[in-house]
Protein backbone atom coordinates (compact mmCIF):
# COMPACT_ATOMS: atom_id res chain seq x y z
CA UNK A 1 0.00 0.00 0.00
CA UNK A 2 3.25 2.31 0.65
CA UNK A 3 3.92 1.96 -3.01
CA UNK A 4 0.29 2.73 -3.89
CA UNK A 5 0.35 5.58 -1.66
CA UNK A 6 3.52 7.31 -3.07
CA UNK A 7 2.18 6.60 -7.17
CA UNK A 8 -1.10 8.53 -6.26
CA UNK A 9 0.80 11.46 -4.31
CA UNK A 10 3.56 11.69 -7.59
CA UNK A 11 0.40 10.92 -9.87
CA UNK A 12 -1.79 14.53 -8.42
CA UNK A 13 0.94 16.27 -8.29
CA UNK A 14 2.06 15.41 -11.66
CA UNK A 15 -1.54 15.63 -13.26
CA UNK A 16 -2.38 18.71 -11.47
CA UNK A 17 1.52 20.66 -12.20
CA UNK A 18 0.93 24.33 -13.41
CA UNK A 19 1.00 25.69 -17.06
CA UNK A 20 4.47 27.54 -17.14
CA UNK A 21 2.66 30.36 -18.29
CA UNK A 22 0.35 31.08 -15.23
CA UNK A 23 3.19 32.73 -13.41
CA UNK A 24 3.85 36.06 -15.22
CA UNK A 25 6.17 37.13 -12.36
CA UNK A 26 8.47 34.40 -10.92
CA UNK A 27 10.15 34.78 -14.51
CA UNK A 28 10.78 38.56 -14.49
CA UNK A 29 12.28 37.70 -10.99
CA UNK A 30 14.40 35.03 -12.21
CA UNK A 31 16.18 37.60 -14.79
CA UNK A 32 16.19 40.13 -12.20
CA UNK A 33 13.65 42.52 -14.43
CA UNK A 34 10.66 42.96 -11.95
CA UNK A 35 11.49 46.13 -9.81
CA UNK A 36 11.87 46.24 -6.07
CA UNK A 37 8.04 47.20 -5.50
CA UNK A 38 7.39 43.85 -6.98
CA UNK A 39 9.36 42.14 -4.26
CA UNK A 40 8.10 44.56 -1.69
CA UNK A 41 4.16 43.58 -3.02
CA UNK A 42 5.54 39.81 -2.59
CA UNK A 43 6.76 40.44 1.11
CA UNK A 44 3.44 42.47 2.08
CA UNK A 45 1.16 39.96 1.00
CA UNK A 46 2.85 36.57 2.18
CA UNK A 47 2.14 38.71 5.57
CA UNK A 48 -1.43 38.21 5.31
CA UNK A 49 -1.22 34.73 3.56
CA UNK A 50 1.30 33.16 5.93
CA UNK A 51 -0.56 33.52 9.29
CA UNK A 52 -4.21 33.00 7.73
CA UNK A 53 -3.04 29.79 6.28
CA UNK A 54 -1.27 28.80 9.66
CA UNK A 55 -4.58 28.89 11.61
CA UNK A 56 -6.37 26.96 8.62
CA UNK A 57 -3.85 24.34 9.07
CA UNK A 58 -4.12 24.18 13.22
CA UNK A 59 -8.25 24.30 12.50
CA UNK A 60 -7.66 21.38 9.99
CA UNK A 61 -5.36 19.34 12.70
CA UNK A 62 -8.10 19.89 15.33
CA UNK A 63 -10.98 18.10 13.49
CA UNK A 64 -8.26 15.45 12.13
CA UNK A 65 -7.63 11.87 13.23
CA UNK A 66 -3.95 11.47 14.37
CA UNK A 67 -2.32 10.88 11.11
CA UNK A 68 -3.28 13.95 8.88
CA UNK A 69 -3.52 15.98 12.39
CA UNK A 70 0.34 15.24 12.28
CA UNK A 71 0.55 16.39 8.98
CA UNK A 72 -1.32 19.36 9.27
CA UNK A 73 0.43 20.22 12.94
CA UNK A 74 3.50 19.95 11.24
CA UNK A 75 2.53 22.72 8.37
CA UNK A 76 1.74 25.65 10.93
CA UNK A 77 4.99 24.77 12.81
CA UNK A 78 6.79 25.75 9.45
CA UNK A 79 4.36 28.92 8.56
CA UNK A 80 5.51 30.30 12.28
CA UNK A 81 9.11 29.63 11.47
CA UNK A 82 8.18 31.09 7.60
CA UNK A 83 6.82 33.99 9.79
CA UNK A 84 10.21 34.84 11.29
CA UNK A 85 11.84 34.58 8.32
CA UNK A 86 9.81 36.55 6.33
CA UNK A 87 9.92 39.76 8.74
CA UNK A 88 13.82 39.49 7.15
CA UNK A 89 12.50 39.76 3.75
CA UNK A 90 10.67 42.48 4.44
CA UNK A 91 12.85 44.57 5.83
CA UNK A 92 15.47 43.77 3.12
CA UNK A 93 13.05 45.07 0.36
CA UNK A 94 12.62 48.65 2.51
CA UNK A 95 9.32 48.12 3.77
CA UNK A 96 9.39 49.54 7.64
CA UNK A 97 6.35 48.74 10.00
CA UNK A 98 4.44 51.64 9.52
CA UNK A 99 4.04 50.55 5.45
CA UNK A 100 3.21 46.85 6.34
CA UNK A 101 0.81 47.67 8.82
CA UNK A 102 -1.47 49.99 6.60
CA UNK A 103 -0.37 48.05 3.52
CA UNK A 104 -4.56 46.95 1.81
CA UNK A 105 -3.59 43.82 0.43
CA UNK A 106 -4.74 43.28 -3.31
CA UNK A 107 -8.14 40.53 -3.00
CA UNK A 108 -6.75 38.65 -6.50
CA UNK A 109 -3.69 37.84 -3.99
CA UNK A 110 -5.35 36.51 -0.68
CA UNK A 111 -7.98 34.50 -2.90
CA UNK A 112 -5.66 31.37 -2.05
CA UNK A 113 -5.60 31.35 1.97
CA UNK A 114 -9.67 32.25 1.89
CA UNK A 115 -10.27 29.11 -0.06
CA UNK A 116 -7.55 27.60 2.72
CA UNK A 117 -9.56 28.56 5.52
CA UNK A 118 -12.76 27.17 3.39
CA UNK A 119 -11.18 24.00 3.24
CA UNK A 120 -10.30 23.72 6.92
CA UNK A 121 -14.30 24.53 7.42
CA UNK A 122 -15.49 22.23 4.72
CA UNK A 123 -13.38 19.77 3.44
CA UNK A 124 -12.18 16.33 4.93
CA UNK A 125 -9.15 16.46 6.69
CA UNK A 126 -8.03 13.75 4.30
CA UNK A 127 -8.54 15.17 1.59
CA UNK A 128 -7.09 18.36 1.71
CA UNK A 129 -3.82 16.49 2.63
CA UNK A 130 -4.00 15.17 -0.78
CA UNK A 131 -4.67 18.78 -1.94
CA UNK A 132 -2.02 20.63 -0.36
CA UNK A 133 0.25 17.87 -1.03
CA UNK A 134 0.31 18.38 -4.55
CA UNK A 135 0.13 22.11 -4.66
CA UNK A 136 3.07 22.62 -2.35
CA UNK A 137 5.41 21.10 -5.14
CA UNK A 138 4.94 24.16 -7.25
CA UNK A 139 5.52 26.42 -4.52
CA UNK A 140 8.69 25.11 -3.81
CA UNK A 141 10.04 24.94 -7.18
CA UNK A 142 8.93 28.82 -7.41
CA UNK A 143 10.42 29.53 -4.14
CA UNK A 144 13.98 28.07 -4.93
CA UNK A 145 13.71 30.35 -7.96
CA UNK A 146 13.55 33.36 -6.34
CA UNK A 147 15.51 32.60 -3.45
CA UNK A 148 18.68 31.91 -5.80
CA UNK A 149 17.66 35.62 -8.20
CA UNK A 150 17.31 37.49 -5.07
CA UNK A 151 21.15 36.61 -4.43
CA UNK A 152 22.34 36.91 -8.15
CA UNK A 153 20.35 39.32 -9.35
CA UNK A 154 19.35 41.86 -6.52
CA UNK A 155 22.09 41.40 -3.66
CA UNK A 156 19.83 40.09 -1.49
CA UNK A 157 22.39 38.53 1.98
CA UNK A 158 21.50 35.02 2.72
CA UNK A 159 19.77 35.83 5.81
CA UNK A 160 17.12 38.17 3.45
CA UNK A 161 16.37 34.83 1.66
CA UNK A 162 16.06 32.47 4.20
CA UNK A 163 11.92 32.89 3.63
CA UNK A 164 12.14 30.97 0.17
CA UNK A 165 14.73 28.76 1.34
CA UNK A 166 12.63 27.66 3.66
CA UNK A 167 10.18 26.49 1.66
CA UNK A 168 12.74 25.30 -1.10
CA UNK A 169 14.59 22.90 0.78
CA UNK A 170 12.92 19.22 0.94
CA UNK A 171 10.76 18.33 3.95
CA UNK A 172 11.10 14.54 3.77
CA UNK A 173 9.44 14.77 7.16
CA UNK A 174 6.68 16.33 5.88
CA UNK A 175 6.37 14.47 2.50
CA UNK A 176 6.26 11.38 5.01
CA UNK A 177 3.73 12.89 7.55
CA UNK A 178 1.71 13.12 3.91
CA UNK A 179 2.01 9.85 2.66
CA UNK A 180 1.19 8.25 6.16
CA UNK A 181 -1.95 10.33 6.05
CA UNK A 182 -2.94 9.34 2.27
CA UNK A 183 -2.23 5.79 3.55
CA UNK A 184 -4.45 5.68 6.56
CA UNK A 185 -7.41 7.39 4.35
CA UNK A 186 -6.92 4.98 1.71
CA UNK A 187 -6.95 1.71 4.08
CA UNK A 188 -9.88 2.99 5.93
CA UNK A 189 -11.66 4.01 2.50
CA UNK A 190 -12.05 7.85 3.73
CA UNK A 191 -10.05 9.26 0.74
CA UNK A 192 -12.17 11.16 -1.94
CA UNK A 193 -9.77 11.37 -4.74
CA UNK A 194 -12.11 12.99 -7.32
CA UNK A 195 -12.92 15.51 -4.22
CA UNK A 196 -9.31 15.66 -3.84
CA UNK A 197 -8.56 16.74 -7.07
CA UNK A 198 -11.06 19.27 -6.73
CA UNK A 199 -9.66 21.15 -3.96
CA UNK A 200 -6.19 20.66 -5.91
CA UNK A 201 -7.14 21.83 -9.17
CA UNK A 202 -9.00 25.09 -7.22
CA UNK A 203 -5.64 25.22 -5.18
CA UNK A 204 -3.16 25.61 -8.55
CA UNK A 205 -5.56 27.89 -9.95
CA UNK A 206 -5.93 30.51 -7.24
CA UNK A 207 -2.01 30.13 -6.70
CA UNK A 208 -2.06 31.54 -10.28
CA UNK A 209 -4.25 33.84 -9.72
CA UNK A 210 -1.56 35.24 -6.97
CA UNK A 211 1.13 35.41 -9.12
CA UNK A 212 -1.01 37.20 -12.03
CA UNK A 213 -2.62 39.71 -9.25
CA UNK A 214 0.92 40.48 -8.16
CA UNK A 215 2.06 40.97 -11.51
CA UNK A 216 -0.56 43.35 -12.85
CA UNK A 217 -0.12 45.61 -9.62
CA UNK A 218 3.98 46.27 -9.76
Amino acid sequence: MTHTTRQLLERTTRELAPDPGSNPLVPLIARGEAGRSALAALALEQRWVIPADRRAFLHLAERSDPEPAAYFTALAEGEALAAEHLKTFTAACGVDETRADTYAPLPGCQTYPAYVAWLALNAGPSDVVLALAANFSAWGGYCATIAQALRTRYGFADESCAFFDFFAEPAPALDEAATQAVRTALDRGTLNESRARQYAHALQTYEAMFWATLGEHT
